[in-house]
């Protein structure tokens, strides 16, 4: 039997937007998810730059920040056997027209940049963006 395993997932301003919080985190439930945190936040510009530096220097960098500031998201931290890649075909690919039937960002996402979530791409990720938004209090 494999370990449980923790990722952080964003519901992005669009789907919040959209009124679809209940229905992804539905999705992430019946999918065999445990939600251990859960929080509605604003980022603030600063914020945003600095949870997606990893992108500073792409051309797309400028826009993912106005976007992802531009409305409340919701931050969670997921856990399941193999969460994160379980998570991630969960998601879909980041193009939603790309992406398969049943997933989230076929059903919810417009285009590359709305594409209605994110999730950690590997461990290492998820343990720089959890405790970005998650104390460990927050993880028991």
């Amino acid at each position: 039997m494999n370990a449980l395993e923790r990722t952080f997932a964003m519901i992005k301003p669009d789907a919040v937007a959209g009124g679809h919080t209940g229905e992804i985190l539905a999705m992430a439930e019946q999918a065999g998810f445990r939600i251990v945190a859960l929080r509605r936040i604003r980022m603030s510009r600063l914020e945003a730059e600095a949870f997606y530096a990893v992108h500073r220097e792409r051309p797309f960098f400028p826009s993912l920040v106005n976007f992802i500031t531009e409305g409340p998201c919701v931050v969670a931290v997921l856990e399941a056997e193999n969460a994160i890649a379980r998570w991630r075909e969960l998601m879909g690919p980041t193009d939603p027209a790309k992406a398969p039937e049943g997933t989230i960002r076929k059903r919810f996402g417009t285009n590359i940049e709305r594409n209605a979530v994110h999730g950690s791409d590997a461990p290492e990720t998820a343990a720089v963006e959890v405790p970005f938004f998650f104390s460990s209090a927050d993880l028991l």
